[in-house]
């Protein structure tokens, strides 16, 4: 692992946001909030964390005494003795002493099994919220561009109108009116196909939404500003955090604890049983003086021989341990890699979009000289064509380097997955 991110990362002394504080465009919180109560694998990762809470319940209790009432009556005939009653009421306990640490290392994996189920929620959630963003965003972006090219394809059209009318009265040959064509049809095609993306988006954040997007939530064009800068600290800081390094990390003491488990099965057991209760021949006289009775005991279960199975046992848990050490590491890895990823784009996307707007810029400039020259008839219709395209494609171009930007933010807000409104 390295020491340092390999991209320059501002420094912070909280690294700690909210996902409130990150999304700043009203429209996108009421989104994610309308996800976080409908998305269905939110709702499974919930109610995962319910059983596991349940399980390490169950194994708690068995460090407990276990105590229990009971009562029997019967009622039996012989022709040579006759009617004959029975009756009881029993109050029974049976406890494992856990002297080599059986049940409380089974308790203590089942513990870390409810812990690795809240981080993974967590972690669930985290990237319940980063889709979301990512989804509205994309459709926003491709709404900004579904706009651009369809006032492309009416001004190629009104271009289109007036060169046909000029070639009908010989000023321009039929070549620039094919070239006219040509650029009235790619614009058609690049409108149906924006269509056709902007569908798929709103379907795609449909599901992660879990219900019906309302109109009023769905974006027109990004907004100017959608997503807050976050605050990187140190790598340490950030990797202890994820969830999912929390669930690794969680996921591997529990294989400890399985492994002491397996251990102490190989040693003897014991267990203590004790009641106390009345018998007597008649119901009425059942809790009278003198019926009382008591019993108890000790047992001692101490396993000779089970064909291996102890032992493969507790290799196989030593195994999983091994496992888990590797999935600890790996996620440490991953966690790494993704903010680095995502301080890379960073540190030079704000340039990136200068450059962007300032060539965009240009490119207006040189359309708008081109079409006057054009006009006056200084210029070709070929240099006009250029400065089309050219412009057409840096449009493009600065409304894919917004939404790049505010996409990298939510990655980044991924990729440290730290939420202080979980906590």
């Amino acid at each position: 692992m390295a020491t340092q991110w390999s991209a320059p990362a501002p420094q912070a002394s909280n690294t700690q946001i909210t996902w409130r504080q990150l999304f700043l465009d009203p429209q996108l919180q009421q989104t994610i909030d309308l996800a976080l109560s409908n998305n269905r694998d939110l709702r499974i990762a919930a109610l995962n964390v319910q059983q596991a809470r349940a399980a390490y319940g169950i194994q708690r209790a068995t460090l407990l005494p276990g105590i229990d009432a009971s009562g029997s009556g019967s009622k039996s005939h012989t022709d040579a003795d006759g009617d004959s009653e029975s009756y009881s009421a029993n109050l029974g306990l049976s406890w494992e002493l856990d002297l080599f640490g059986r049940i409380r290392s089974l308790k203590n994996a089942a513990l870390e099994d409810f812990f690795a189920s809240e981080a993974n929620r967590d972690g669930v959630e985290i990237s319940l919220i980063a889709s979301v963003a990512e989804a509205w965003l994309n459709l926003a972006a491709d709404q900004d561009a579904l706009r651009l090219s369809r006032e492309t394809f009416a001004s190629r059209q009104e271009a289109y109108r007036i060169a046909e009318g000029r070639a009908r009265i010989g000023v321009i040959g039929d070549l620039e009116l094919s070239q006219q064509t040509t650029l009235l049809e790619q614009s058609r095609a690049d409108v149906a196909a924006l269509e056709t993306a902007v569908d798929q988006d709103r379907s795609a954040l449909t599901l992660l939404v879990g219900t019906t997007l309302p109109k009023n939530l769905v974006p027109q064009g990004m907004p100017d500003k959608a997503v807050a800068d976050i605050p990187v600290g140190l790598p340490s800081e950030v990797l202890l955090i994820r969830p999912d390094v929390l669930v690794a990390e969680h996921n591997l003491k529990a294989a400890n604890a399985d492994i002491g488990a397996a251990r102490a099965a190989m040693f003897p057991s014991i267990s203590l049983t004790g009641s106390t209760g009345f018998a007597s021949n008649a119901l009425g006289s059942l809790f009278d003086s003198g019926n009382g009775k008591w019993s108890y005991g000790a047992g001692v279960n101490l396993p000779i021989f089970a064909g291996g199975g102890p032992i493969n046992a507790l290799r196989g848990a030593k195994a999983r341990q091994e496992i888990a050490v590797a999935q600890y590491e790996r996620a440490i890895q991953s966690a790494f890699n993704d903010v680095n990823q995502a301080l890379a784009v960073r540190a030079r996307i704000d340039e990136r979009l200068d450059a962007q707007g300032a060539a965009t810029s240009a490119a207006q400039r040189s359309f708008d000289l081109s079409q006057a020259r054009y006009t006056a008839g200084s210029d070709g219709y070929l240099t006009l064509l250029d400065a089309q395209r050219t412009l057409y494609g840096s449009q493009q171009s600065l409304i894919n380097l917004r939404y790049l930007r505010a996409a990298n933010l939510v990655a980044l807000y991924r990729a440290i997955g730290n939420d202080a409104s979980l906590k």
